[in-house]
């Protein structure tokens, strides 16, 4: 097992020649692609479910029957569906962390309490200031929560997808790569970057 100067000369090494910037690059581009489509539809579809009786019946079931689904479970679809590559590690990142992005905003949505409706109503707000002033505020609490959710939901299965679509650049491929080639030392320095960019984005 490498000792920790080995892994910090390795880190540097990386990092020096471009190699692990490069990885970390492309993994972030991946993540931060994924999560703008997870946060664009899950936030619009949980304030949906939340104002409307018949759009919640409609998606609440599928979300509380897809939600608890490992993330790697879809996998194998994705990679069925959209091939090797670049597309199925965004678009599956998408599709994980939207879950907890909706019932985040929806709960929040229905959180709202009804006094604060009725009392804009009484002054005369129309349904856009009713949005605008009331329930967006009241619900931004447990959407910037959803959101953090979704994000670390994204972060967690795009290392993992990583290491099985087939994309050529990435902190789960430099893993995987390592592994093959029995480099521990590359190994580590993967995972001391992952780490690094998990409390950062924390």
């Amino acid at each position: 097992f490498p000792s920790l100067v080995t892994i910090a000369e390795t880190f540097v090494n990386l990092t020096a020649r471009g190699i692990l910037p490069h990885h970390v690059l492309d993994t972030v581009l991946r993540l931060f692609t994924g999560f703008a489509l997870a946060a664009a539809v899950g936030v619009v579809l949980g304030i949906l479910m939340g104002r409307s009786r018949r759009i919640e019946d409609i998606f609440l079931p599928l979300v509380s029957i897809l939600a608890p689904i490992p993330g790697l479970a879809y996998a194998p679809l994705f990679l069925l569906w959209f091939g090797l590559g670049n597309l199925p590690a965004i678009l599956l990142v998408a599709f994980v962390s939207t879950f907890p992005i909706v019932f985040n905003t929806w709960t929040g949505v229905k959180a709202v309490k009804e006094i604060w409706v009725r009392s804009a109503q009484s002054m005369g707000a129309d349904d856009q200031r009713l949005f605008r002033y009331v329930i967006l505020p009241g619900a931004l609490p447990y959407i910037l929560t959803g959101l953090r959710l979704g994000l670390a939901q994204a972060w967690r299965i795009l290392v993992a997808l990583e290491m099985l679509v087939g994309v050529s650049w990435g902190l789960g491929w430099l893993i995987f790569g390592a592994r093959e080639l029995l480099n521990t030392d590359a190994m580590l320095a993967g995972i001391a970057a992952i780490g690094i960019i998990g409390i950062v984005l924390e």
